[in-house]
């Protein structure tokens, strides 16, 4: 039997993939050569591939498009961009190029949206979704930009008493559009039953009828959804997602501003080789459901908004380690250990439990063993030792011709607003080197050194010495 890394691979899955193939033994990600990033940039390193951004957008907005025209859904489809999953402003911008929308969260993304806006990257038109819990510098940060002219900004309520708070910041004649944010019921096995984020299902249509309806200052436009578990083909999922669509349903029918419903996110992405899901079933589905609800209604169908964020920019990011040396701890556990740290790379692999796409960049040719990984801080937890579709990993074995370099894939969601880019971290490893991948004026591919390894210096002044 053949026992290379390739054969490995090639007999567990199928190979090569989508973004991932090999050329002399070197791994390849999405047609970028890693070794030459590796020679060039060192490690450790992380990886921003911005193309796969359009392609993710415009492969969503293609799968809403034919679903609309296969069930004949009367009603527009809106990609809103969250922009929690990665705030970096060459990421939003890249984006904004495939004509989307944006999601916020706190009050500095509204400060964000300002500088897009001077920097002619978005107008006064472009719909701002302003998620959240709201402090009073976010209500406040709301309503300057609603009196400063953006015309669809939707704050999305997320308890009753905001309401009041627009009622005393926003001095526009035109009424201010709002939306209201449904308290999902959360799985079985969550630590509670019903989302903190959110106004109880059955208190809804009460609140709009002593508060919004016939009140000038206000339109009611959008009713949002969202499951922490994501959009999966369950009972669960299709069980939420009718009882928010029957809310829809009552309240169109006394609310006739009311036109729009938005899911939220939820798209997974791929985490393994093995990875499956049929996402244009899961959006012919959606739209299915929400058309015949509606006909059952007999309201006219809703717009339909989406703010994706793991799905738009997760697979446009890797992150590249070195394994500095082998450990053998007892008679079976093998430990490599890699030049920087999960904890403040990965912070999920840590937090949540996480797995991300792991694969070797070199060494393909040579045979493989079971091991561990270690990161280089003290703590017993900053580990990764399963991925996602089997409770070991296998890597090739090490030898003395050249370093085995890692990478992990799919990384670019979260991570860094999470571990905290720059700053302090664990033990004091410093943020990995920053590059930026992305095509030229000529279709040719670039790379370009964002940001170099954090320095001693800068931790150093943080700290006040």
């Amino acid at each position: 039997m053949n026992n290379t890394y390739t054969d490995l691979v090639r007999q567990t899955f199928e190979f090569p993939q989508e973004g991932f193939e090999i050329k002399d033994n070197y791994l390849y990600f999405n047609g970028v050569n890693l070794k030459a990033l590796i020679d060039k940039y060192g490690t450790p390193m992380k990886i921003t591939f911005l193309p796969k951004i359009g392609m993710q957008i415009q492969k969503a907005k293609r799968m809403f498009r034919e679903a609309m025209k296969k069930h004949r859904y009367e009603g527009n489809y809106y990609y809103c961009y969250c922009t929690k999953s990665s705030h970096f402003s060459f990421i939003v911008e890249e984006t904004l190029k495939h004509g989307v929308h944006l999601e916020t969260s706190f009050t500095y993304d509204l400060e964000i949206i300002r500088k897009l806006y001077e920097r002619k990257k978005i107008t006064k038109d472009t719909i701002i979704i302003c998620n959240g819990y709201k402090t009073r510098s976010y209500t406040r940060a709301i309503a300057r930009l609603i009196n400063n002219g953006f015309k669809n900004v939707i704050p999305v309520l997320d308890n009753k008493p905001e309401l009041d708070e627009y009622r005393k910041l926003v001095h526009t004649r035109e009424p201010v559009k709002i939306g209201i944010r449904i308290a999902a019921e959360e799985e079985p096995t969550f630590d509670f039953y019903t989302s903190r984020l959110g106004i109880r299902s059955k208190d809804v249509l009460e609140f709009y009828v002593d508060k919004i309806k016939g009140n000038p200052k206000f339109q009611l436009k959008m009713i949002h959804f969202f499951l922490n578990k994501g959009i999966k083909d369950d009972i669960y999922y299709w069980s939420e997602l009718n009882k928010v669509l029957n809310i829809y349903c009552q309240l169109k029918k006394i609310c006739p501003e009311l036109d729009s419903l938005n899911i939220g996110g939820g798209f997974p992405i791929k985490h393994s080789l093995a990875f499956e899901y049929d996402y244009e079933y899961m959006v012919n589905q959606i739209v299915m459901n929400i058309k015949k609800a509606c006909k059952r209604s007999r309201v006219p169908t809703p717009d339909i908004y989406t703010e994706f964020g793991s799905y738009t920019v997760g697979e446009s990011g890797a992150m590249i380690y070195s394994v500095l040396g082998e450990k053998l701890q007892n008679d079976r556990e093998i430990w490599y250990m890699i030049d920087s740290s999960f904890i403040t790379t990965l912070p999920d692999t840590w937090g949540i439990g996480e797995k991300f796409l792991l694969l070797p960049i070199n060494k393909w040719d040579s045979e493989y063993q079971q091991v561990n990984l270690g990161g280089l801080t003290c703590d017993s937890h900053d580990f990764y030792t399963s991925e996602e579709h089997i409770n070991q990993v296998f890597l090739p074995k090490l030898d003395n011709h050249e370093p085995l370099y890692v990478g992990f894939f799919h990384t670019g969601a979260y991570q860094d607003q999470l571990s905290g880019y720059g700053g302090i971290k664990h033990c004091l490893i410093p943020s990995p080197k920053h590059v930026v991948i992305e095509y030229d004026r000529n279709g040719k591919l670039v790379d370009w050194l964002y940001a170099k390894e954090q320095s001693s210096r800068s931790m150093l002044k943080i700290l006040g010495y």
